[in-house]
This record gives C-alpha cells, sequence and structure tokens, in this order.
C-alpha cells in the first residue's frame, strides 16, 4: 500500500496531518477488528485540500476528480467544510461530498435527488443524499448535471 505523503505545494501543517493518517491507516490495518476502528471519527479537516490528503492515493484521485467537476459546475461556489465534509456554497449550501469504507458519499440535498431520480436508481439513494461505489466508475457527468441544477436552484433563492 502506497500513500502519497509530500507535495512541495502543501504546508508541513497539512504534511503532519497526512503522516498522521498513514500511522492510522498503518494501525488500522494491523488491527484485528478493524471495523470498529474504521468507524471511528477521523480527524477534522479544516480546508478541502487537508479533507483529501487523509485518504490514500486512489481515493484522493476520485476526490480530486468531483472537487474538479464541481468547482468547474459551480465556478462561483465557495469551498468550504460542513458537517464535516467538502462543501459547496453558493447562496447557501450546494452539494457536499465524503469518502467512505466501501463508497463516495455525494449530498446534492433532497431536490437534486428528487430531480434526477431515474438516473440515480442503480445507486443505493436517501431523501438528500446518494452512494456511489468505489468499486465501479463514478458518473462524473451526472454529477455535474446534478450539480448545474443545484446551482440553478440556487440562484433563484
Amino acid at each position: 500500500m502506497t500513500f502519497l505523503l509530500y507535495n512541495s505545494d502543501l504546508s508541513i501543517e497539512i504534511l503532519i496531518r497526512r503522516i498522521q493518517s498513514v500511522i492510522r491507516k498503518f494501525l488500522i490495518l494491523r488491527t484485528l477488528d478493524y471495523t470498529v476502528v474504521l468507524n471511528m471519527p477521523m480527524e477534522k479537516a479544516e480546508t478541502i485540500d487537508e479533507y483529501i490528503s487523509l485518504f490514500p492515493a486512489d481515493v484522493q484521485n476520485i476526490l480530486e476528480k468531483l472537487r474538479k467537476i464541481i468547482s468547474e459546475s459551480a465556478p462561483d461556489a465557495e469551498e468550504a467544510i460542513s458537517y464535516g465534509m467538502p462543501t459547496f456554497k453558493l447562496n447557501g449550501n450546494l452539494v457536499h461530498f465524503a469518502a467512505h469504507k466501501n463508497h463516495v458519499g455525494f449530498y446534492p440535498t433532497p431536490s437534486g435527488i428528487e430531480e434526477f431520480k431515474k438516473e440515480l436508481a442503480p445507486y443505493k439513494s436517501s431523501k438528500g443524499s446518494v452512494q456511489f461505489p468505489m468499486d465501479q466508475p463514478i458518473p462524473y457527468e451526472l454529477v455535474k448535471r446534478i450539480v448545474t441544477f443545484r446551482v440553478e436552484e440556487n440562484l433563484k433563492k
């Protein structure tokens, strides 16, 4: 298992968080009852960069691509961490996303789920969220369309 530890553009604080994350992941992998450990809350990130840095490289790639698609679809949205997750805000919460053990959660509010319920039917979803399994391709084009819908919706507020 490899982890990206250092990028010259990152601050020392982020580097320390990455090292802590690697140590935690090493300990998790060496623990007999790892399911209990994996459900422990992760370190609180203050920025989306910090949040993404807490995950292995393959998950970081997915999260960075989601972030890029959301940013391009909502160029005026502000990035934040809300509810412990990467969040984009534009006249209120626009969308959130988060990495979990076996899936990426995408949270476009109930209206975003309802508007695209046919396209989201193959995925596990609830009132305001959808789960994209990590072992399947992430539907980035669908995410883009949902974000565009949410931008139009929030701009009407």
